[in-house]
């Protein structure tokens, strides 16, 4: 049985993308959408306390990278749903330009830089 392209495409930022490059300016997608993937347009870095904010569900096993450390179980603590090491980002974390990352955000708060974030379900 074949995937519905329209459903796929709404997971890869069609819905959608915004551009800032004003600092501790919150960015927030539409009300039940989050943000896909993040392109940064020139060395960027995310606030300390509310920069990166994945959209983590540990239940699932769906935790992505942003300021709460994702997959970051103790040693020998993985299991089926999250792993170990993952570390939090902090603002002294620099993201190159032209580096694009893929994940589910619902918040964006820039310490410095620009970005284009895209939008999906």
């Amino acid at each position: 049985m074949g995937i519905n392209s329209t459903e796929v495409s709404y997971s890869f930022g069609q819905l959608g993308s915004v551009f800032t490059n004003v600092d501790n300016a919150d960015l927030k997608p539409p009300v039940g959408k989050v943000f896909v993937a993040i392109t940064f347009l020139e060395d960027t870095t995310f606030d300390s306390s509310s920069g990166l904010i994945g959209d983590n569900d540990a239940r699932s096993g769906r935790e992505y990278v942003g300021n709460a450390a994702a997959h970051n179980a103790g040693a020998g603590q993985a299991d089926e749903s999250t792993g170990s090491g993952g570390q939090a980002i902090t603002s002294s974390d620099t993201f190159q330009a032209g580096l694009t990352i893929y994940g589910r955000w619902t918040t964006i708060d820039l310490a410095s830089g620009s970005i284009i974030a895209y939008i999906g379900d």
